[in-house]
């Protein structure tokens, strides 16, 4: 457990230049700490007021800091970090750096989950939000980390009453050693960031890691349809509330969905948002047990539902053009995501389905009958392309290569009631900044063609 007052006055090397990497540097630059950036790519230094930055590798100066540490992403087998287990150099994370600042009152909640993070963290935020009692009260809500500010950010401004709702991934779970939500949420668990965790066991110990140090006066939400999640129950010390869209679930469950609406133990009916899939009505519950066992009245909680509109890059409908729609599921960076976007829409063999990226280690075969029973066409782009083509067996695939490629191809095959829709099923890193640049270039591309036809 990091702990400030421990350190003070200690050199710190942030291994990274990144978003998360600037703003713990920054958080610790401001209370006294001195700070070297030290970022492995060759890229032009950021400009940080009274903080060192090197870039292009990692210099001497890193082994003469204190302590480390680790932006989210870096391999636990870099060289680097395994020198500095050798050298005995503590390696903290940019998650408990941040909260050891944040006020002991204040009420942390965190979801995790292969798939549905962003959704139920905005979700339960909004639900947090709108309670009217934290309004009366001054109180405020900060959501941070994987969907959007990193926690070192807002970490100086949180008051001793007010809640953060974060956005945990496996990474930040595998690089902490101390992490202690007062609610946490662990939505699911399939194969995901196999080549960063070095298999499913540790990718599976990463995630069980929000609840791992969690006390009786806690609460864990998780789904009880889930293998992983209904072990998980075993094992923890906090209070377990569970959810499942499932008839054969696995646990006692506190909220089941009836086709219409979501029917709590304590008696509570509310209808769920209104977005696309069954993924959706799971995040819901997720959301909605969690606020409820917070103190949330459920009339709040059915206000937020009522309003709350589809995220961006998540199976995302923005555009309709010659009876044709196109869909952004850029967010879509593993299979089980692919998959689900795909069962979101009728089995018509109408999807022009554009799939790939930097692969991250699971096997396309487990597409095939999605694919066989769902999609006209697949559009391959990216390092993948190879793996995607050999594992899919002879379902019908176009090389594009590009996303402008991929875009091009589907909208001038594409006939009406046809659906186009970005799900790559990988990492976007090896020809895009992020998945949210990807899934903004597609609908750029998308619309200056539609743009273009209409002006002809």
């Amino acid at each position: 457990m990091f702990k400030p007052s421990v350190w003070h006055g200690k050199k710190v090397c942030v291994l990274g230049a990144g978003k998360s990497g600037r703003a713990v540097a920054g958080l610790l630059h401001a209370h006294g700490f001195s700070v070297l950036i030290s970022e492995e790519a060759k890229i032009k230094p950021p400009v940080l007021n009274g903080i060192t930055v090197e870039t292009g590798g990692h210099s001497a100066a890193v082994f003469a800091c204190d302590f480390w540490v680790k932006s989210p992403g870096i391999f636990p087998h870099n060289p680097i970090l395994l020198e500095a287990k050798k050298r005995k150099i503590p390696v903290f994370s940019e998650l408990e750096i941040a909260l050891s600042f944040i006020p002991k009152t204040a009420r942390i909640f965190a979801v995790t989950g292969t798939n549905g993070k962003t959704t139920t963290t905005a979700l339960l935020g909004d639900i947090l939000k709108e309670d009217a009692l934290y309004g009366k009260e001054g109180r405020q809500v900060y959501i941070c980390g994987n969907i959007g500010n990193p926690v070192s950010k807002c970490a100086d401004e949180v008051g001793p009453q007010d809640d953060v709702v974060i956005e945990v991934s496996s990474y930040q779970l595998e690089d902490s050693s101390y992490f202690r939500p007062h609610y946490a949420c662990l939505l699911n668990v399939t194969p995901d960031h196999l080549d960063h965790h070095g298999g499913m066991k540790n990718y599976v110990k990463a995630k069980n890691k929000i609840f791992k140090y969690q006390r009786a006066v806690d609460t864990l939400v998780l789904n009880g349809a889930d293998f992983v999640c209904a072990s998980a129950a075993e094992k923890a010390k906090s209070r377990v509330l569970a959810f499942s869209t499932h008839p054969k679930h696995l646990l006692k469950t506190d909220v089941f969905f009836d086709g219409d609406e979501l029917i709590f133990s304590e008696g509570y009916h509310l209808r769920p948002p209104h977005l696309k899939g069954i993924h959706n009505v799971e995040n819901a519950m997720a959301a909605a047990l969690m606020a409820l066992a917070a103190g949330v009245e459920a009339k709040t909680v059915q206000k937020v539902f009522n309003s709350f509109a589809a995220m961006e890059h998540r199976i995302e409908q923005f555009a309709y053009h010659k009876k044709v729609i196109y869909v952004n599921d850029s967010k879509a960076t593993n299979l089980d995501s692919t998959i689900t976007a795909l069962k979101s829409f009728e089995p018509e063999h109408n999807i022009w389905l554009i799939l790939g990226g930097r692969d991250k280690g699971a096997s396309y075969e487990v597409l095939l009958p999605y694919l066989k029973e769902r999609c006209k066409q697949v559009l391959t782009i990216g390092e993948s392309m190879d793996k995607i083509e050999r594992e899919l067996g002879g379902f019908p695939v176009v090389r594009c290569g590009t996303l402008e490629k991929a875009v091009n191809t589907a909208m001038k095959g594409a006939s009406p009631g046809d659906i186009v829709l970005l799900s790559p099923a990988c990492s976007s890193f090896d020809q895009f900044k992020d998945y949210e640049e990807r899934g903004r270039i597609f609908k750029r591309l998308v619309d200056a063609r539609i743009f273009k036809e209409r002006v002809k």
